[in-house]
C-alpha cells in the first residue's frame, strides 16, 4: 500500500487547486482516491470574510477544477467544510474519510505573511495524526518526520 493510495487534498483557492493538480499528477498511479477539500473559515464570533453563499460558489468553482483535471484518472470526492481552524477540519476530514495522508502544496508566502495568517502548513506538520505529504512543482514529495517509521524529512523524487 501506497503512502498516497487515499489522500486528503486542501486547496485554498483557483490557482492553488491548478498547482495541486499539476504536483499531484507525477503521483497519481499510487493513488486510488482524492478527497479535495476547500474549508471556509468561520469568524468565531467576528464578521465573515465574505458572504458565505460567494464563497461556497467560488469554494465549488476550483473545487471542480481539480476534480475535472484528475476525474478521468482517479477517484475524487469534493469537500467544503466550515470551521474556525482549518488544519484541525483538514484533519478531521482526512480522518472522516479513512485517508492514509495529506498532500499538499504549499503556497509560500514571506514568514510575516505565514504568521499573520495562522499557518495552516505549520499547524498540519507539527505532530500529525497521520502522514503529511508536501508536494512541491519540481516533482519532490516531502513525508512528515520519522513518526511513521521514515526517516526525518524524506524526499522523494517522482
Amino acid at each position: 500500500m501506497s503512502i498516497l493510495e487515499r489522500v486528503v487534498v486542501p486547496v485554498a483557492d483557483e490557482r492553488d487547486a491548478i498547482a495541486t493538480v499539476t504536483a499531484l499528477a507525477p503521483y497519481l498511479a499510487d493513488i486510488q482516491h482524492v478527497t479535495v477539500v476547500h474549508v471556509i473559515e468561520k469568524g468565531g464570533g467576528v464578521v465573515d470574510k465574505a458572504p458565505m453563499e460567494k464563497r461556497v460558489t467560488d469554494a465549488n468553482g476550483f473545487l471542480s477544477t481539480v476534480e475535472t483535471r484528475l476525474g478521468e484518472r482517479v477517484t475524487v470526492e469534493t469537500r467544503v467544510e466550515f470551521g474556525t481552524n482549518v488544519a484541525e477540519k483538514i484533519v478531521a476530514t482526512a480522518r472522516e474519510t479513512d485517508a492514509t495522508a495529506i498532500a499538499y502544496h504549499s503556497r509560500g508566502g514571506t514568514r510575516l505573511a505565514r504568521f499573520l495568517s495562522g499557518d495552516t502548513t505549520t499547524r498540519l506538520v507539527t505532530d500529525p495524526e497521520l502522514p503529511v505529504v508536501s508536494l512541491d512543482s519540481a516533482g519532490r514529495v516531502h513525508t512528515s518526520p520519522n513518526r511513521y517509521g521514515g526517516d526525518d524529512d524524506t524526499e522523494v523524487s517522482g
